[in-house]
This record gives structure tokens, C-alpha cells and sequence, in this order.
């Protein structure tokens, strides 16, 4: 059923940051961010920041750093971050669902992104293997390390801050993948439909996976329905935020489906520029713009080729561009968008 809606470092911390990947060539011009950079770093002597400041915002740097420079060799490949509990024996269903969901969507050509940790995350790596695997171990006192699948490779980056964790897998993943766990798996998804809901990320789908009969998910529904739907403090259309299911089968459609003709978004001048495989028909763009009338702020829907704009993104420059206003709030109705145009 488908329903809409530190651990003991094998690498010290330090040294791991510093050992690099191959170098990756650089398409943008960013001199002017590494000089703000500078300027902030500088003015934390002026500011009287703390040693424990300083040093706060020293390692977080390193850390996103790192983990930009290992991702970058990979820009080509859609990825998906899978989130459950690490305390899942590989005996449970779930821990099985999650086995296979890794090796059904590598299959297709992701990368899986885990924690790296036990459990589901382990998982999800066993099931897309090693050289498909990235890991974003939280160091813990009271955790083993990374899972044997990634361990010792240089897809594993170990890192002392969760709220940079959290920042890689929302903005290196192409959806959002969580079977059943505890406080944290709640963390990553509350995390990940706070960020689209306001527009603060790109819209990508966000699977809940139950294990095969399972009521995990089916529950959550029930209190998002009961207690947040029903008392006003989210609207009907984020129910089209994420969906349930407890087929890995219906989760990997759910993922795939969501890139078959949709490829990418992006703001220009204050329109929304969605990147497309295929452009609909005149006649389609207009029954669009009827029926989607409510999130369009101003004027219309048009098909264009790249703009000016996008010129530092060479490899979907001849895609086609469908751009409107967006009215920047009616996320859920933009996600229906998406799927009409996958239609």
C-alpha cells in the first residue's frame, strides 16, 4: 500500500580531513566566496570570538570541506541517503527490505549515502555494495565505528558535528529513503520536510518504507493526520511531502519515477526554472498553468532553453526549461507539478 503524502575514528579526525581525493576541475569562479571567507575568518580576532568558537567554526569548515571535495567526484550519479535504526538485527524484516531497496536502486545507477553505522544503515550499504556506498560516520563515544561494507574507504567521511551531517545528506541526496528507527531516523525526516515545506531545498521525494505488513509508518500517518493535520499546523498539501509504503518494489518506483522526465530546479530573477528531459506541448503547458494557477504568483508558464543564468552548469544546458513564478509557499501543489510532469 502506497499512501501520498563517536565512535572510535579508524582514521584520526584530523589526518582524515586532510587526506584528499583526486583533485576535482573547477567550472566556477569562486574567488569572491573564498575572500568573504577570509574576511569573516579574520574578523573573529576583532570580534573577541572564543578558543572554543574558533575552533567550532574552524572544524566544521574542515569537515564540509572534506566531504564537498569527496562528493564532487561523483556530481554525475543521482544518490539517495537512507536513514533507520542502527540497533536493527540483519535477522529483521526491515534490516531485509532495507538489503534490497540498496540493491534495487543501484541497480538503476545511484549511490547509496547511510551514516555508516549498524543497522539500516548497514543495510542499505550491503545492498548497493561498496563502490556505490558513501558513509557519514557520526563520531560517538559509545558506537563501534563505521559498518564493515564502507569502512576504510574514501566514500566514508567521519565527522564531529551533526548539524554539517545533516547539511551533506539534505544537499548531496536526490531523495530522502527511512525505514523504521528511533529519535534520530524522526530527525532526518522532520529535518528534510521542514527544509522543503519552506523552501529552504530543493523538492526531492522523501519514501517511508515500512517492512512488509508492517504498521511503523502507518501509525506516523495517523498522528500527522490527527494531531498536526487536524489542528492546523500543517496543511493538507504537505501530506504530499513524502509517501508510505511498505513495498521496496514501490519505493524504488517512488524514486525513480520522481527523475523520469523532471530533472532539476532552480531560481533565476525570481522565476522558478524547472529542468526537463522532455518539454510538454503548448497545449499542455497551458492546461498546466490552468490547473497549477494557484502557485503562480504572476503572468504564467512558458517553455524556454537555458537562460543566462545556468551558464556555469554546462552538462543540462540543452534541456528544456519550463519557468514561472512560483508564489514560493505551496510546496506540496509544486510537488504535484512534478509528477503531472512526469505524467
Amino acid at each position: 500500500m502506497v499512501i501520498p503524502g563517536p565512535a572510535n575514528s579508524e582514521t584520526p579526525f584530523e589526518s582524515f580531513l586532510e587526506s584528499d581525493a583526486a583533485p576535482v576541475q573547477r567550472n566556477d569562479d569562486i574567488t569572491e566566496f573564498v575572500q568573504q571567507i577570509r574576511e569573516v575568518s579574520a574578523k573573529l580576532q576583532s570580534d573577541g570570538a572564543s578558543r572554543g568558537d574558533a575552533k567550532l567554526l574552524a572544524s566544521a569548515m574542515k569537515e564540509l570541506r572534506h566531504c564537498f571535495r569527496v562528493f564532487a567526484a561523483y556530481r554525475g550519479s543521482r544518490k539517495v541517503s537512507v536513514f533507520g535504526s542502527a540497533r536493527t538485527k540483519s535477522t529483521h524484516a526491515a534490516f531485509i527490505s532495507a538489503v534490497e531497496f540498496g540493491e534495487k536502486i543501484a541497480n538503476l545507477g545511484w549511490m547509496v549515502i547511510t551514516g555508516a553505522a549498524a543497522g539500516i544503515m548497514e543495510a542499505g550499504h550491503v545492498g548497493a555494495g561498496r563502490e556505490r556506498s558513501f558513509g557519514l560516520n557520526i563520531l560517538l563515544p559509545f558506537e563501534s565505528g563505521a559498518n564493515s561494507v564502507i569502512s576504510g574507504d574514501l566514500k566514508l567521511m567521519n565527522m564531529r558535528y551533526f548539524f554539517t551531517r545533516k547539511l551533506v545528506f539534505i544537499k548531496e541526496s536526490d531523495a530522502v529513503v527511512l525505514f523504521p528507527g528511533g529519535f534520530g531516523t524522526h530527525d532526518e525526516l522532520f529535518e528534510a520536510l521542514t527544509l522543503i515545506q519552506t523552501g529552504k531545498s530543493h523538492v526531492f521525494p522523501i519514501v517511508l518504507v515500512d517492512e512488509p505488513g508492517g504498521t511503523y509508518w502507518k501509525r506516523f500517518q495517523i498522528f500527522v493526520e490527527e494531531d498536526l493535520l487536524a489542528r492546523g499546523y500543517i496543511s493538507k498539501q504537505d501530506l504530499q511531502l513524502y509517501s508510505i509504503t511498505d513495498s521496496v518494489t514501490d519505493a524504488v518506483g517512488i524514486v525513480s519515477r520522481f527523475y523520469k522526465n523532471y530533472h532539476s530546479m532552480r531560481y533565476v530573477a525570481g522565476e522558478l526554472v524547472l529542468r526537463l528531459h522532455s518539454a510538454p506541448n503548448e497545449s499542455k503547458v497551458a492546461d498546466l498553468a490552468k490547473e497549477f494557477t494557484d502557485i503562480i504568483s504572476e503572468g504564467g508558464m512558458r517553455i524556454s532553453k537555458a537562460t543566462s543564468s545556468e551558464s556555469n552548469e554546462p552538462a543540462i544546458l540543452e534541456l528544456p526549461r519550463l519557468i514561472f513564478r512560483f508564489n514560493k509557499h505551496d510546496h506540496g501543489r509544486l510537488r504535484q507539478l512534478i509528477d503531472r510532469l512526469n505524467d
